[in-house]
Order: C-alpha cells, then structure tokens, then sequence
C-alpha cells in the first residue's frame, strides 16, 4: 500500500516549513522585553506569537507544484523575506553605523557614496544637488542602508529590524506577488486568512485551542481575522485569554481606559497608606523596601538566632547586616553597615545562620539539621512530630511558634535639594528603630480590625492550600494552611486595600480584569507579595526577584516587601483590534464548540503542575471571578487536571483529543505543540493521537526558549510542532509492512528537506531537524492505519511498562531513527565507505559534524547516539557540560581509549592515534607507521582510512582545539594516500 508522501498534503506546512527562520523570530521574540502578552500576568510556557501565526498560516496556504515559489510566498506572507525585513528595518527607527556599513560595501560603491578623502576612513557621505536642486544626500544615506542591511546574515539583520507583529504586515509590492500566487485579492494579513479560510471551510477559520494557557493562540488567531476560541480547564488560563482577547485585543481606547483605572487605584491606596502613617519615618522618608527574617531559637544554647543563608543586603553599595550578641536579652541586634569592603562582603556572605539545610548558631558555633528544628522526625513512639500548623485566623506567628519573623532592615526614600537646587531622592538603608517596630504593630492592628471582613468579600484569601507535588512545601516547612499564610501583615493589608479600591474605582469588565491582573502582578513580580519573595542583593538594582523564579512555590528564611510607593502602573503592551473571540473556563473533554483548526499545547504530564501553582493567584482572583464570570468555576479542578501517572494522563489525553477530533470537520486540522526529549514520548504521543482517531501528516521542531541564569542546563530548547488531520481509513497493517513503509517514508523525508535546503544560503534545517523527520515519517506511516493486526492499542494505552521495557511504537520509532542515521552522511564523505563503518565510528564522525554546526546541546548528542543505536558513549565526551557539549578531539584522546574492540579497536579510533603521533613526534609519516603496523588489514581498509582523515582535517577551521590536530590529519592522510606497498 502507498504510504503518505510529502506532495500528498494540503497545505504548506504539511509539505515544508522555513523551522530555522521561524526559530530566530521565536527566540527573538522570547528575549524582547516587551513582549504583547506577558504584560498581562504570569503564565507557563507561553507559546512566541509569531510562532503560532506561521503555524497557522502554513495550515491555511495550499501547497503547489513549486515549492520553492511556495516557500519564498510564505516567508512574503511573514515578513521573513529579504523585502520584509527592510521594511521591519525601517519601521524600527534603528540604523546600521556608517563606519560598519562602510565595511560592508563594495570598494565601488564606497567610491560612489563618500568621500573617502574627506574623513579618514571614508565615513563622510558625498552631499551631491542634482540639476532639478534636489538634495541626494538622504536618498545615498538610504541606499547605504540598504545596501550593508543585505550583506547581513539573517541573525544580524534581525538585531536591526521590529518583529513582524510590530508592523502592518507586507509591502504593496509583496501583497502583488502573493495574490498572484496564491490566486487571492488580500491586502492585509487578516484578509489573506480569511480569504483563504472561505476557499477551505466555506467560511472564516474558527480556530480553538482548549489547553488555552495564557492565551497565544486565541489572540494570535483573532489578530489574523479568524473567529476564536480558548478554553482552558484552568480559570487563571481563562481570565489570562480573556484580557488578551478583550483588553490587548480591545485596541488602545480599552487599553488606556484600563492604564487610567490602575492609575487611580495606586493614587487611592498611595493616599490611604499616607494617611495611616505606615511607611514614613519622622524625617518623612518614605519606605520602599522591607527586609525581613525567619528567627529560631538554637536547640543548643537557648539563644533566638536570625535566619539568612547570607547577611549581604546589597553587592553594588556594599551593604550587609552584622549580628551582635545582646547578652542581656539573649538574642542578636542586627545593625546594618554600608559601604563596607570587599573582605566584610565576602564574609557576610559566609556568615549566612543557615547553611546547606542547617541552622549555623553563631553564639555556640554548632549546626543543627532543619528537619530536626521543624520536627520532621517521627518519635520512637510512632508519634509524628513537626510544625504546628497554623489556623486561618493566622495572620502572623504565634509567640510559642518555633519560626517567628522579624524585620531587620528597612530601605527608605529621601528627598533632598542638592547644590544647584534641584530636588532629587536618594535610598538609604537603615536598621531597624523603635518606632519601626511601632510602624509594624500599628499595620498589624489595621489588619485585624478589618481581616474579617475583607475575607467575607474577598479582598483577601480565605482559600485552604490543598496538599499536592509543589503546595506540601510550604505545609511541611513553615505549618501555613491557608494561602494567605504566605504573606505577612504588611503584605496583606496592601493587597488587601488594592482590591477593596479597584472594586470601586473599576467601572466596566475590562476595567476590573485589568486591575485583578495588576494585583496578581504586584503579588508576583513587582514585589509586593509574599513570603516566598526573596530580595536580590547580587543585582545591580538590589531589589527583588519574582515568586516564580523557578516553577515551585520554595520556602524562604528571609524575603523582602516592596511598596506600593516603589512601583507603578506600567501596564504597558503593543494593541491590537482582535474582536473575534470568545474565553471559557471549561475542561477540553468536554469542550462542545466546533472548530476548523484546533491548535493545542496540553500539559504533559507532571512537567508543569499548573493546577497547583495557579492556586496561588486563584486564592486572590476568585472573588472577583465569581461577580465577573458567573458561569466559570473558581477553583483550580485538580481531580480533572491531566496529569498523575502514564496511564491516567494517557487516558485523559485520548479523552480530550478524541472530544476534539469530533468537533472538528472532516477537513479541519490538529497543530499539537509538545517539547520531546525521548522516543518513548513520541510513542505516547503516537497512541493516543492514535486512539484519538486523529493521524500525523507532519512534524517541525522551532526553538523556543532563551538562555538564561535558570536555564543553564540541558533543557529542550525546542517546541514540536505536530500537524495532525482525522483519519478517515480503516485499513489493518503489520509490522513487517509497517516497517517497509516507514524506511520508505523516512527516505523519501529526508530527501525532500535536503533538496529544499540545497538553494537556500542559511539552510532552514539543523541536524536534529532531520533527525525529528524521522519521528514524523514514522508516526505517519503508523496513524494512517485502524489497527495494526499484532497490536492491542488499548492494551498499550492502559498499561504500564516496566523501567526499559519499550512499547512497539518505540521499536518502530528507533527503527527509523536508525534509518535516518544511516541515510544522513556528513558531507563530503564516501557514500560507500560511510555504510563500512562501525555504529560508533558514524557516531563520532556525525558528532564532529554537530559541533561544525555549533551545536552543543546534550541532548542533540544523545539523540544521535539512540539513533544509531549506541548505549555507551560517555567516554566519546570531552565535555557535556550544559550547552558546552561535544567529542574529544585526537589529541584529548592522547593515547588513552585505545584497544581491540568497539570504538576502542576501530578505524577512527586508530585514525584518531595516528593524528596524536604525528603531532606528538612533528612527523606525519610516524602516523602512517602506526596505522600500517597496528591496524589489521591496512591494505584493505586504506581508503576509507583517508575518508575518515580527510574529515578530521576539515574541522581545522571549526573550534581552536581541532586546529592543529586538524592539520595534522590532513599531513597523515595525504602519507597514507601516497603509501606504497
């Protein structure tokens, strides 16, 4: 039977996508600081827009005959084509330097355009008046830019150029070429979509994604003129979509309407702070920083200790706080020092009470393990033991508590007039007075008196935090019950106040939204909230980090408060018309709405407990939610969220996919975004999109994420892109057929993307993108079938496999994974003598070609090696550092891994030795000895000998430690090309 083939699709993605160019917008867009929907509030894993707007665009173009027009139509319709980037150029108001530009230009043009003799360097631009009195000199400056802006790579002219969301969409000259092409009548992108959407559905797209989450998709499709629709099981996600939809989609009337209500709540809770008294000092310095402290009292000597992992307040002022021993009250004053030296800075960083999970006494100088101060231990009696756990009424420590809390360093703001009379302000750290602690006893009172009757209406949490993976910690650790326990008094009463003054301030839906959003921001990454909120005194701006710096809700001994008075309401973002859509708070199993395109990214999994950690901003929104939103729920329905073990989320997953594929036409689409890391993914994934009734038609991978200080490790910098339409066949495989076929299907894959990339000057596929395409082809070649007739799928889909049992999905996956080793030769090596050699030698051989990439992704390595099937590959390593991976080269193999079988005993290896003794010896001919008396049958293997040499010398330009080794090989392989018998 035939097996799906590339020109067997409908639409361009199914056929080819530009995945490197749409990468490199991804990223860009992931590292901009003012991104469209993060503004909004936090969310996980929010898909880059332009990302889906290319998915979603590649669904809706037909594919024709030219795939090469095709491509440069699309990059046209995305502004990714050289025409489009001028104009993003342009439209940025940034500017190439001339003396860069100068560098760029040929030695013609330079003579045409300045002059050279003017300024050395040639970096004066000719000032010409033509005959008509016209003055050039603008119109050269323009020719200069657009001259050096197309010797850019691409990378580089996207450091000069808006992102394509940023600007009206392609040229008129564009809107020409496309409509030509694509036989169309579009003069904006939202009249392509929906051009192109009637010629398919009959009708606009409506386009869904029922794993919402922060809303990309539904906003994303509603700017393209599409009808959309989010629902998320997730009330958070649902209010999230809902504001990108209704306050960013609103356009810049809603949005200024909103900046405007938030003004006026900071102004009303500014006032009321001001007149309670409680952050000004009795010089009328106002507070914009409170550092506070956990205090324990050291089970060995009696004494309350302060807890810090470290006492440094700020590395940039050279600010610390130093404990001295109060004899007399049997506790330490903490008095804080400014300006110290580098030697105080480095030893009030080592003076930290709590080291490596163990309070550290400095008054007795002996460390206790935490577990043992909490009480985590069980008696011999079986009696547990540990913290007591704190009732709602709690809204600070109980004198018998083993953690109290205490202030121990307030930043204050002073206003002063400096020498020429200019009022300016200045920040002061202080340690703590009397009256300070009055100022807390006071916000402490002010809190009691109304603690009950904000809870009643919401204003604060009432909420019981629910024991699960990421919300036992601060159970465990501190006794809080209640979400509120993680604010303390000072924290409380300012949201608290926030949210009695936004409900009667705020006026319309968006306006209430958008201050409940501010509210979850101020909680979070604005610093106003939470015990969890720790101060950053290594920044440059010493302030604070956000709750979330990492994807779990850690328990802190120290943490700070920022006021109100520090921040404002800079609830900033780019507007856009998006009227078109609709949000829900509804599970994707019961989802009733049909959609044309369905464009997904469900959580897998345990990866993200989504349902636990947006209980912390739930805790503060469902008050509002329920007079908002009367038809959503309010709480987070952890029973239905996809997650637990293999065989639940399995369930679940075939459950939500099935109820989409059913309120999906029969030429609808299915765009399910996922991040892999193994074959046994990809197998899940394959059953139950299986099950589901649904089949593969194609795969891409885009890179996603940004380094970053929390993403030093070996992380999936990618998002899979898996394109799937309902199956329509019944028909019954078997496994021999089905293994065939997929050889066939990857072959055929890997062919069709070599050939797209033959033309193109920055290829659009990387190594692991060929190595992705053997995945797709297989799950192709798969889901096309009803049944396979050796396969019991729901057997495979409801039970558990043991540790390194694989499903035969996987088999068949790694199968073609192998075929798609074998059939990828690096370039420029024998064809003939590639398939001679040994799994680990193609191994090593494919990983210098990685690293000829610049890729040093651990898990690209590891990929390669279950592609050809090589378990033990460690010892290939010279280093696997995070994103610092790659293979030893001859010399750092020296004379060390050298042996008689495996990878020790082959030909590259001995190739790899016989490097290291030329270069070690100053004598190429000392390597030709070696491999002429060591390695067996060395007549018979010569030539692949001067293969495998002939590839180690072209990495000398590669990396600086390849360089001489490089050379060397190259002086080896021509002696062993000239040796005679």
């Amino acid at each position: 039977m035939a097996t799906t083939t590339l020109t067997d699709t409908k639409s361009f993605i199914e056929a080819q996508f530009p995945v490197s160019k749409v990468s490199k917008e991804s990223y860009k867009e992931r590292k901009s600081l003012n991104q469209t929907l993060t503004g909004l509030g936090k969310w996980w894993g929010r898909k880059p827009l332009i990302m889906i707007r290319a998915a979603l665009t590649g669904l809706l173009m037909p594919p024709s005959d030219d795939p090469k027009r095709d491509r440069e139509i699309f990059l046209k319709i995305m502004t990714m084509d050289e025409d489009g980037l001028w104009k993003r150029m342009r439209e940025s108001d940034r500017n190439i330097r001339y003396k860069d530009a100068f560098e760029l230009l040929t030695e013609e043009e330079r003579m045409r355009l300045f002059d050279l003799d003017e300024v050395e360097g040639g970096k004066a631009i000719h000032h010409c008046i033509d005959a008509d009195g016209r003055d050039e000199k603008k119109e050269m400056k323009q020719e200069i830019q657009r001259l050096a802006f197309s010797r850019l790579s691409y990378d580089e002219k996207l450091s000069y150029a808006d992102r394509p969301e940023q600007i009206d969409g392609p040229s008129d000259e564009a809107w020409g070429e496309i409509n030509d092409h694509l036989d169309t009548e579009a003069h904006s992108l939202s009249e392509l979509v929906q051009e192109l959407g009637e010629r398919q559905f009959g009708h606009a797209p409506r386009v869904g994604d029922a794993f919402c989450g922060g809303g990309s998709v539904p906003f994303e499709a509603a700017r393209l003129g599409c009808e959309a629709y989010g629902a998320d099981l997730n009330p958070v996600a649902a209010l999230l979509t809902w504001a990108s939809l209704n306050i960013v989609g609103g356009g810049e009337k809603v949005a200024e309407r909103v900046r405007e209500a938030q003004k006026q709540v900071y102004t009303a809770v500014d006032e009321q702070i001001t007149e309670w008294g409680i952050e000004h000092n009795e010089k009328g310095w106002r507070a914009d920083a409170y550092l506070y402290c956990t205090e324990t009292e050291c089970p060995e000597c009696g004494v309350d200790v302060p807890m810090a992992p470290s006492w440094v307040i700020g590395k940039r002022t050279n600010t610390v706080a130093q404990l001295e021993m109060d004899e007399e009250k049997g506790r330490f004053d903490i008095n804080i020092q400014k300006g110290v030296s580098k030697a105080d800075i480095e030893a009030a960083d080592e003076a930290g009470t709590v080291q490596n999970d163990r309070l550290q006494c400095p008054a007795c100088g002996r460390a206790t393990p935490m577990k043992m101060i909490r009480g985590d231990e069980r008696a011999k009696s079986g009696v547990p033991q540990g913290l007591r756990k704190w009732v709602n009424e709690d809204i600070a420590p109980r004198p018998d508590d083993t953690f109290q809390e205490r202030l121990y360093c307030v930043r204050w703001v002073e206003n002063y007039t400096d020498e020429n009379g200019e009022e300016k302000t200045r920040r002061r750290y202080r340690a703590v007075t009397d009256s300070d602690r009055k100022r807390e006893e006071k916000v402490l009172r002010i809190l009691e008196e109304r603690f009950d009757e904000w809870q009643e209406k919401g204003y604060i949490p009432s909420r019981r935090i629910e024991p699960g993976n990421k919300t036992d910690e601060p159970i465990r650790t501190r006794g809080w019950t209640h979400w509120h326990h993680l604010f303390n008094p000072r924290q409380l009463l300012t949201l608290g106040l926030y949210q009695q003054k936004a409900n009667k301030l705020s006026t319309t839906a968006e306006e209430r939204v958008g201050n409940l959003l501010e509210l979850g921001r101020l909680a979070d990454t604005k610093g106003i909230g939470g015990r969890i909120l720790r101060w950053n005194s290594h920044s440059s701006k010493e302030g604070h980090a956000t709750i979330f710096s990492n994807q779990a809700l850690n328990t802190l001994f120290n943490h700070c408060h920022r006021t109100l008075f520090s921040t404002s309401p800079d609830f900033e973002f780019e507007t856009e018309e998006a009227p078109n859509g609709m949000s829900v708070a509804r599970d994707a199993r019961s989802v009733t709405e049909d959609c044309d395109i369905w464009i997904t990214d469900p959580p897998y999994a345990n990866a993200v407990n989504y349902h636990e950690l947006s209980e912390f901003f739930l805790a503060w929104y469902e008050g509002s939610l329920e007079q908002l939103f009367p038809k959503w729920y309010t709480d987070s329905k952890r029973a239905l969220a996809v997650t637990g073990d293999e065989e639940d989320f399995r369930r679940d997953m075939v459950a939500s996919y099935r109820n989409l594929a059913e309120h999906m036409p029969e030429d609808g689409a299915q765009i399910v975004m996922f991040t892999h890391q193994d074959a046994s993914v990809w197998a899940d994934l394959a059953l139950i999109m299986w099950a589901a009734g649904l089949r593969v038609s194609a795969a891409w991978t885009i890179a996603t994420e940004t380094d970053s200080a929390l993403k030093q490790g070996n992380y999936v910098q990618g998002t899979v892109l898996l394109v799937l339409r309902k199956r329509t066949g019944d028909d019954t495989a078997f496994t021999d057929q089905l293994k065939v076929q997929v050889e066939d299907e990857v072959r055929d894959q890997l062919d069709a993307m070599r050939a797209l990339d033959e033309d193109e000057e920055e290829p659009s596929f990387g190594d692991t993108d060929y190595q992705l395409a053997a995945y797709a082809a297989a799950l192709r070649v798969l889901t096309q079938y009803g049944s396979v007739e050796e396969w019991d799928i729901e057997r495979e889909l409801s039970r558990s496999r043991s540790n390194g049992e694989q499903s035969p999905i996987e088999d068949i996956i790694e199968e073609a994974v192998q075929v798609a080793a074998d059939h990828l030769i690096p370039q420029n090596f024998d064809s003939f003598q590639w398939k001679t050699l040994a799994p680990s030698e193609r191994l090593y051989l494919k990983g210098l070609e990685l690293e000829k990439h610049g890729e040093y992704r651990t898990g690209a390595y590891q990929e390669l090696a279950r592609g050809f099937g090589v378990r033990e590959y460690k010892p290939l390593y010279a280093s696997s550092r995070a994103n610092k991976t790659r293979f030893k080269s001859a010399s750092e193999f020296g004379t060390k891994q050298l042996g008689d079988e495996g990878f020790e005993g082959s030909h590259v290896r001995h190739a790899l030795f016989a490097v290291h003794e030329a270069r070690e010896q100053d004598d190429a001919q000392a390597g030709r000895l070696w491999l002429r008396n060591e390695l067996p049958d060395y007549w018979g293997n010569r030539k692949k000998l001067i293969e495998i040499l002939g590839y180690l010398a072209s990495m000398e330009s590669v990396a600086e430690h390849w360089e001489e080794d490089a050379k060397a090989a190259r002086l080896v392989a021509g002696a062993v090309e000239n040796d005679h018998a």
